[in-house]
């Protein structure tokens, strides 16, 4: 009879997950290849490993809760330039876009970046002053539930603009945001220079905690 109760209380519980994102469709985007090179390396991971690999994870569990995911490319090594990225996203009508990157520099811990202002790339400036407005509650509510889900595992590093990386602060904003007709937040899952950083998404223990909290932390920005 146990059993049986608790069989019930799985099956109820599966249902309100796979509904918390039913109707949505998620563009992940595992960063690199693009015009701005091959992205960084540790010792033994490079950032283009280590975005496909955790893009996979994150697409199983949010097609588990009903969304459907659409990758920016078909690949771990193809080249895509970030317009081309944006674009895809645009035409997958997305709901929400995630950008999967890694870090090289002296600290640790992962961090969230979303525009804050209109920015200037190819001739075209963007993104609208509607997604702007639009995107700020969503960053928010990204990178809280991010940061709980990775809280004792990881360094929070915090939200932050786009203004605050190298192509941003020249910019105005990242290409990827630019060209973005969709909320997009690009994370930089670890600082991939750093050993401690390394080891721990090296395993797959810190492989599926980075991917559970990815998938709530959608699931947070989007699914209300």
């Amino acid at each position: 009879m146990l059993r049986s109760v608790l069989t019930f209380c799985l099956i109820l519980v599966s249902g309100l997950t796979v509904a918390q994102l039913e109707g949505k469709v998620i563009c992940i985007d595992p960063g690199h290849p693009s015009e701005v090179g091959m992205g960084t390396r540790g010792k033994k991971l490079t950032e283009l490993e280590v975005a496909w690999n955790m893009a996979q994870l994150v697409k199983v569990r949010l097609e588990k809760m009903g969304a459907k995911v659409v990758l920016t490319k078909s690949s771990k090594g193809q080249f895509v330039r970030n317009r081309e990225r944006a674009s895809i996203a645009n035409r997958a009508k997305a709901d929400f876009m995630l950008r999967l990157h890694c870090d090289a520099a002296a600290g640790s811990g992962f961090a969230s970046y979303y525009p804050t202002q209109q920015g200037k790339s190819e001739g075209v400036t963007g993104p609208s002053q509607a997604l702007l407005k639009r995107l700020k509650p969503v960053a928010v509510r990204f990178h809280s539930a991010l940061a709980e889900g990775m809280k004792g595992y990881l360094s929070d590093d915090g939200l932050k603009s786009d203004l605050k990386t190298a192509v941003g602060g020249k910019q105005g904003a990242l290409t990827g945001s630019v060209f973005s007709k969709v909320p997009v937040v690009l994370v930089e899952l670890v600082v991939l220079t750093n050993p401690k950083d390394e080891a721990f998404v090296a395993s797959k223990r810190g492989q599926d905690v980075f991917a559970e909290a990815l998938a709530l932390a959608v699931v947070a920005a989007v699914g209300r």
